[in-house]
């Protein structure tokens, strides 16, 4: 993706330099040794340019923020000008060396690390059975020297594989376990570090800081796949139909995910039915789902007053019903069980109504975002005076991308907060389109509590033992 000027970045999202905080892991997933990460994610070389790792280095705790030292080729450079290079040159990921770096000699986060700390700061050259004064070796030594050799070999292992004793699905045994590498990328690493405790350090520094952490209410898809999956308290939920989906979220809001991303989801309850489906349980009671809600049809006397057609209840199984919670009962007394759009003949208001309650829709943002495929219904103002108008105005639906427009911050919706998208390397790394932004004023912001911002710059502090 084309990378925009950083000053462009600072003007749209009003970047803050802030200390680094822990970040909390999002999911719990296994360490799978035949495939660790994808080539897709090795090869993106260009995944964060070099104000990305300088600004990724400031957030961290380790020395190489304002360390300096000669690359390969005799220059002065600072350590994130030898890393941003280095990637460029041997088409790697920037994210691999910096990952690397804290696997073997943890210098992202060491304050205090030794001379040889750095001088040997990939590993590179030092094997198994040698010293660090092995004279042959010493060509290898120094930290830009390090980098660029360790960056190199990687993209020669890609250009040289039959060379190597790990292979794309040729079975190895490592430390007593089978090991098939699924793709060439896990080879690589394995040619790197033929050791399941180095790779399994990597594994973890790379997902713990590099992984993309999706808000919930993220619509995501993995590549070459049809199936599109909703992110939802660390599940993903696969919707079963078309009409699942668009009858609650905009399919044009879908990303794009790699594999490994979207296996680090456990599987959740699938999305079956249409927003506002009819269902029978066993026991014959009818229900109206709506959302992650079944609200139970009181009597048969309701179901005929209200107008529903027989025709369209689907009977299912408890287990099918167990995956909604219990909405409000639907009586006599409700009105607009599937929720309306009304609007005040004389003001021009407009509120949503559902459950005998009105909330006040109070920007034509949220209005076109939220209600696409709503009829707009003039009433008077004694029929909206029938409801109970809510606290708050009308939220923005989860996922929804939007600024303020007296701001530069740009924010994602995500369980009715707002949370700050803290850089540009955030937004491309989940995979956003600034299309699907929307501007909003401070009262449509206002209705989002604020919650914790998401910055793919910040990681951990937590040191990591080498191999």
């Amino acid at each position: 993706m084309k990378k925009l000027k950083i000053v462009t970045i600072l003007a749209v999202f009003g970047l803050l330099i802030s200390q680094a905080v822990p970040l909390t892991p999002a999911l719990a997933f296994d360490f799978d040794p035949n495939q660790i990460i994808t080539d897709d994610d090795l090869n993106d070389y260009d995944s964060m340019d070099l104000a990305a790792i300088q600004e990724f280095l400031n957030n961290q705790t380790g020395i190489l923020k304002t360390y300096h030292s000669i690359d390969s080729l005799g220059a002065q450079r600072s350590a994130a000008e030898i890393i941003y290079n280095a990637a460029l040159a041997s088409i790697i990921n920037p994210k691999w060396i910096l990952a690397t770096l804290q696997k073997e000699q943890s210098l992202i986060t060491d304050p205090n690390p030794t001379q040889r700390d750095l001088d040997w700061a990939m590993g590179y050259g030092v094997c198994d059975d040698c010293t660090t004064d092995d004279p042959y070796i010493q060509k290898f030594k120094g930290f830009g020297m390090q980098v660029d050799r360790a960056s190199a070999r990687i993209r020669y292992y890609y250009e040289h594989p039959a060379q190597f004793n790990f292979q794309m699905g040729k079975l190895m045994l490592v430390d007593g376990k089978d090991v098939l590498p699924f793709n060439q990328a896990t080879a690589n690493l394995f040619n790197y570090t033929p050791h399941l405790h180095g790779n399994y350090n990597f594994w973890n520094i790379w997902y713990k800081w590099f992984a993309k952490i999706f808000p919930d209410g993220t619509l995501v898809r993995q590549v070459k796949d049809t199936s599109i999956w909703l992110i939802q308290n660390g599940q993903r939920r696969e919707f079963l139909s078309k009409i699942a989906l668009n009858s609650r979220f905009d399919a044009s809001k879908v990303i794009e995910i790699s594999q490994n991303d979207m296996q680090r989801y456990a599987i959740g309850p699938a999305i079956k039915y249409p927003n506002y489906s009819l269902i029978k349980s066993p026991a014959g009671i009818i229900y109206l789902i709506v959302n992650d809600e079944k609200k139970q049809i009181e009597s048969e006397e309701v179901f005929k007053t209200i107008g529903y057609n027989p025709d369209e209840v689907i009977a299912v199984f408890d287990e099918e019903l167990a995956v909604y919670q219990d909405g409000r009962k639907i009586t006599m007394d409700s009105i607009y069980p599937q929720g309306a759009l009304l609007q005040d003949k004389k003001s021009g208001g407009v509120f949503y109504v559902e459950d005998g309650i009105k909330y006040p829709i109070i920007a034509k943002e949220v209005l076109a975002n939220n209600f696409k495929t709503y009829k707009l219904t003039k009433v008077s103002q004694d029929e909206l005076d029938k409801y109970v108008t809510a606290a708050n105005g009308m939220k923005l639906n989860d996922g929804t991308l939007v600024k303020d427009k007296n701001g530069n911050q740009v924010y994602v919706i995500s369980n009715g907060q707002r949370r700050w998208i803290a850089n540009e390397a955030t937004f491309n790394q989940l995979g956003y389109k600034w299309k699907n932004i929307i501007i909003v004023n401070d009262k449509v912001l206002a209705l989002h509590p604020e919650g914790e911002k998401l910055d793919s710059l910040v990681s951990t502090d937590t040191k990591i033992a080498t191999q």
